[in-house]
């Protein structure tokens, strides 16, 4: 086992010395008082003593503390057994003290993530059980009122049946986004990577959304007309769940009689940045680091009377980091959102 000693050479130096002074000293005296005095025999007796106290003293100083400077690492899990045969173990105060200092910041910072995780655990379950709870309770109780007796009137039942059908619907919606935002997490994402016109793609999104922003009198549009194609080399399929969550939020935000544009520009030789861009209500500063997380809401009340699973902005993470591209969000309260995110050109 390797040893890296530093301190210990300076000690036995020092003390040797002090041995080495009285003891030759000592027997000068002696010399002196009962024999006569040889010189070269004190001159040797001193080198002698000098150098047995030395190697004594390094010797048991270095075992000394080695014993209990490993028994420290030991304690505290700074190393394994595997890692104290392949590697040395200092005995300099300094260098141990940084190291259990080390030892001890790391350990609270994994303390701190520890908790974080613990909490964003517990909120992500109450949040999960809220959502599923909701539509639960909404189908439970109109079933319950049509066995109670509404059944028998039918434009009644007509209406319960089909309310009931919306609550199985949200809830089959909400499922089918936890399963895929768990494969995501998982990397199982099986991107299937193809050329595609992303300009057609987000008129496509647009044609399919067209009437969900006419109820709100929201006009979808480009910033400006593109004659020419902009292939990019991505997963159609997923790009266009981006563009339909994107897209789909700007409208549930949005203000009635206003716009959500699309922007598509050059960012570097080999890249595009697509821009969605809404003139809706905005978010505030403190919720924007929060807003790809699992089922966040800004506002909690109004979000779920619009309906979505809460995943959608969590899905879009997902799916851009998969392509290994950015996703990126800029807002000003009561102005509007941009959310944007690259793509690779096609070559």
């Amino acid at each position: 086992m390797a040893l890296n000693f530093k301190k210990t050479y300076r000690f036995a130096v020092k003390s040797s010395f002090y041995i080495t002074l009285f003891s030759t000293g000592f027997v000068i005296a002696l010399l002196y008082q009962f024999f006569t005095i040889s010189w070269p025999f004190c001159v040797i007796f001193a080198i002698s003593t000098y150098i047995f106290s030395f190697f004594v003293l390094q010797y048991r100083v270095e075992h000394f503390i080695y014993r209990r400077v490993k028994k420290i690492y030991d304690d505290v899990s700074l190393l394994d057994s595997a890692s104290l045969r392949n590697h040395a173990i200092t005995t300099d105060m300094a260098t141990l003290t940084k190291e259990v200092k080390k030892f001890a910041t790391d350990k609270k910072l994994e303390i701190e993530t520890l908790k974080v995780r613990e909490e964003y655990r517990r909120e992500f379950m109450g949040n999960v059980s809220h959502e599923l709870k909701t539509p639960l309770f909404t189908v439970q109780g109109y079933i319950s009122t049509l066995r109670e007796g509404a059944v028998k009137d039918k434009v009644l039942r007509k209406k319960y049946l089909e309310r009931a059908e919306k609550g199985v619907e949200r809830l089959i919606y909400i499922v089918e986004d936890l399963d895929m935002i768990s494969k995501l997490e998982m990397g199982d994402l099986n991107l299937e990577y193809t050329n595609f016109d992303i300009v057609e793609l987000v008129q496509n999104v647009f044609d399919l959304l067209e009437m969900v922003a006419d109820a709100k009198n929201i006009i979808l549009m480009f910033d400006r007309k593109y004659n020419k194609h902009i292939n990019v080399y991505a997963d159609q399929e997923k790009i266009q769940q981006v563009l339909t969550n994107l897209i789909v939020n700007s409208i549930k935000y949005g203000k009635e009689n206003g716009t959500t544009e699309v922007t598509i520009e050059d960012l570097i030789d080999n890249k595009v940045i697509v821009r969605v861009r809404d003139n809706g209500e905005g978010i505030e500063k403190q919720y924007i680091p929060r807003l790809f997380e699992r089922f966040f809401r800004v506002d909690k009340s109004g979000a779920r009377s619009e309906g979505g699973s809460g995943l959608g902005l969590s899905i879009v993470k997902h799916i851009i980091e998969g392509h290994d591209e950015k996703i990126y969000v800029e807002s000003t309260y009561g102005k509007g959102s941009e959310f944007s995110f690259t793509l690779e050109k096609s070559k």
